[in-house]
């Protein structure tokens, strides 16, 4: 059972250092997400952002609470993080909805400020000091170090002394709610049968396993020609020379990376697991040594100079190894790359598009699909046998490719379906509907899972209290 945390304005202001007053999006944290689809490219980190409100809009109110306001240009930085964070590309309704959520997540927090301060609970300078010390010391780590960070500073028109002056009034609210939240409502031990027989009760507080889908696939890539396949392997070359010769990793990355999602975080990808990044990019940091800087590896991006930091476990809820299906723990890896791009050209994606809707109208009139995929599909990821690639929960697809399948037969077809590293083609061969967890399933995480939303209930009825108290206006921006 995961919970997600929210985004506090000091989150959303170091990640805007790092964007060094680019137009990039922020890199990729080192996080744990989940496991994207096949079809989903993740070479180059995200650089699309959620349709947003503009112009004037952003400038305007989107409630008021009590006699405080709450900003629309708040909301949407906000929706903005949340969205890189984790790593998707919602439809236009879903921001819609998400948004609305931040701004309800938002009024919350106003109004236990407004408890905790009137109750007295507050952060200490030490408390203060010391979340800000970890919040920076992690940026300057992702950046490559002191020079980057404090280079990224000067391109804002800060210092360091006005970064943590500027936010340490939103922080000392932000670890005041928190110390309010603990105090009044602390998080109780739960044995496993008392877990158990709540879960049983309360089935529906927890959530359920999506809706899966199982696919074949035949991808068919744009493929840039072969003189421009070369010079971008030369310029590869050339850039490994200089991080073999001593260059520092950052440096080299922000003056020669083309994936503008990482290259102002020092090329960092974060951690990783099996099934996120292109499959010739995600083998190799999965096998080189940590600190060794790979040879050019070529993906459907371009070339890509890789090198491996650190391994570690993905952990549970509780801090356990989670474990795979061989019974063994879960290895991520944290790595940074920089990515020479090879792009191929309208008249290369023109090609590749009249090719994938031919071979679309074979597969629609029966022709044996996985004699398709063998004649046609350049699909890098791990697949069975006919283009396999295995059940999909379908909220994990993108939205063009999940609207594409969604509503398909056992046996169906989809029309083509581009995506960043092609376009596809899928077949549907079979479905498994949402359902509940079993008790089996998550046995080692309900403990702590029944705790969280034990405390959870509490907390929540409590806000209800006081937004029955408060003046909350919406407004349209």
């Amino acid at each position: 059972m995961k919970f997600v945390r929210r985004v506090t304005a000091l989150a959303v202001l170091l990640a805007a250092v790092a964007l060094a007053a680019h137009a990039a999006a922020p890199a990729k944290p080192a996080g744990r997400p989940a496991a994207n689809p096949p079809a989903r490219p993740a070479a180059p980190a995200q650089t699309s952002a959620p349709a947003a409100a503009e112009g004037d809009a952003l400038d305007a109110i989107a409630a008021m609470v009590n006699d405080e306001a709450i900003l629309a240009s708040d909301v949407e930085e906000q929706v903005y993080m949340f969205v890189q964070r984790a790593g998707v590309q919602p439809s236009r309704q879903e921001v819609d909805s998400l948004r609305r959520r931040v701004l309800d997540a938002m009024i919350d927090d106003r109004l236990v400020q407004a408890e905790a301060k009137r109750q007295g609970v507050t952060a200490t300078e030490a408390e203060i000091n010391r979340q800000l010390d970890v919040a920076i010391a992690d940026q300057k780590e992702r950046l490559g170090g002191d020079a980057p960070f404090n280079e990224a500073l000067k391109r804002e028109g800060l210092t360091e002394a006005q970064l943590r002056e500027r936010f340490r009034v939103d922080l000392t609210k932000q670890i005041a709610m928190e110390k309010f939240r603990q105090k009044m409502f602390p998080r109780k031990p739960v044995t496993p049968a008392e877990a158990e027989a709540y879960f049983n009760a309360h089935k529906d507080k927890f959530p359920r396993v999506p809706a899966e889908v199982r696919l074949s696939v035949i991808q068919i890539p744009p493929q840039p020609e072969s003189t421009a396949v070369a010079a971008g392997f030369a310029k590869a070359q050339a850039v490994r020379k200089r991080l073999v010769g001593g260059e520092r990793f950052a440096k080299v990355a922000a003056e020669e990376s083309e994936d503008p999602g990482s290259k102002d975080a020092g090329g960092d990808l974060g951690f990783f697991g099996r099934g996120r990044l292109e499959p010739s990019v995600e083998n190799a940091a999965f096998s080189l040594k940590n600190n060794e800087i790979s040879q050019p590896i070529r993906s459907p991006y371009g070339w890509h100079i890789l090198q491996t930091l650190e391994r570690d476990t993905l952990k549970t809820v509780a801090r356990r190894d989670s474990l795979g299906e061989d019974g063994k723990p879960v290895v991520e890896v944290h790595a940074r790359h920089i990515l020479i791009r090879v792009t191929p050209s309208k008249a290369d994606a023109d090609r590749a598009h009249d090719l994938a809707v031919r071979v679309r109208a074979e597969a629609a009139k029966g022709t044996n699909f996985g004699i398709l995929v063998r004649r046609y599909s350049k699909y890098e990821g791990p697949t069975g046998e006919d283009g396999d690639v295995n059940f999909m929960p379908l909220p994990s697809l993108p939205p063009n490719i999940r609207a594409g399948v969604d509503s398909l037969e056992i046996g169906q077809v989809s029309e083509v379906l581009p995506n960043q590293a092609g376009f596809n083609i899928f077949k549907v061969t079979d479905r498994k509907p949402e359902r509940d967890y079993t008790v089996d399933e998550i046995r080692d995480d309900l403990p702590e899972a029944v705790a969280q939303a034990q405390s959870s209930e509490k907390y929540e009825a409590f806000v209800k209290t006081l937004r029955a108290k408060a003046q909350i206006e919406y407004r349209a921006y």
